[in-house]
């Protein structure tokens, strides 16, 4: 079984009890379902490079709108019918800047170069089941 390194992002904004994630679907592919930004790590890429470049791909953000609040959950995930483990290394950031809602054309050396993702804000307290066991870590938050 070979195994891929994969970082995710939860991006925050507000205070407790009305924090929002950041969350987007594909537009032309909703079945994909709801996703947090995140990535492969390319190899020799350390982790908080991998963070910040994913996040810049997929949704445009930079680093300078993200305040780092932590590394908070690593785990092995199993998808069915798949010869592959997944590492996944969860990661929690604040968000700085203004962005309502918006979409953003991905472009990366990665399968989703050329998609377009649309994004939003989702208060926690009413999150929908995310894609993938994405939301394996939320609770840490």
């Amino acid at each position: 079984m070979k195994t891929k390194r994969k970082v995710l992002a939860y991006i925050t904004k507000g205070q407790e009890p009305n924090l929002e994630l950041l969350v987007f679907e594909h537009k032309d592919q909703p079945e994909a379902g709801l996703q947090v930004p995140g990535g492969t790590i390319e190899e020799d890429e350390m982790l908080i490079d991998a963070l910040y470049r994913e996040i810049t791909e997929e949704t445009g953000i930079t680093r300078d709108n993200l305040s780092f609040l932590g590394k908070i959950h690593k785990y092995n995930y199993y998808p069915n019918g798949k010869d592959t483990a997944y590492e996944r290394n969860f990661f929690h950031l604040g968000y700085e800047g203004d962005q309502q809602n918006w979409d953003h054309l991905v472009v990366s050396d990665g399968l989703d170069n050329g998609m377009t993702f649309q994004f939003r804000w989702e208060p926690l307290g009413t999150l929908p089941k995310l894609a993938g066991e994405q939301d394996e870590a939320l609770e840490l938050l």
